[in-house]
């Protein structure tokens, strides 16, 4: 499937994926065809826009941080970034992406 996105391998990837606008980075070259995946970060793409890039990744790092002040734990943490709930909650979903209303994630408080 061809996405709208460039998406590159990055085998030092800590994750299986990540959004650094306007890419798709990716750890393994076949993530680079799993549609969760990419619907992930892609979520995390329209996230960016909407926060004009920049703020977005201060707003996703203090959310992070105050996760961990609250759950002493990284997994958790990180679950409980608000727009990880968004994207993990709707990245199963083909048609999400064109049904998104404009700053969906703010319903994930």
């Amino acid at each position: 499937m061809k996405w709208q996105y460039p998406v590159l391998v990055v085998p030092s990837l800590p994750a299986n994926g990540m959004a650094l606008f306007p890419f798709i980075l990716v750890k393994l070259e076949k993530s680079k065809y799993n549609e969760v995946i990419i619907r992930h970060e892609i979520i995390h793409l329209r996230q960016q826009l909407e926060l004009l890039v920049l703020p977005f990744y201060f707003f996703y790092l203090a959310n992070y941080l105050y996760n961990r002040s609250r759950f002493h734990n990284h997994d958790e943490a990180y679950l409980n970034i608000v727009f990880e709930r968004e994207a993990y909650a709707n990245d199963a979903f083909p048609d999400y992406l064109r049904r998104r209303k404009l700053f969906s994630w703010i319903n994930y408080f």
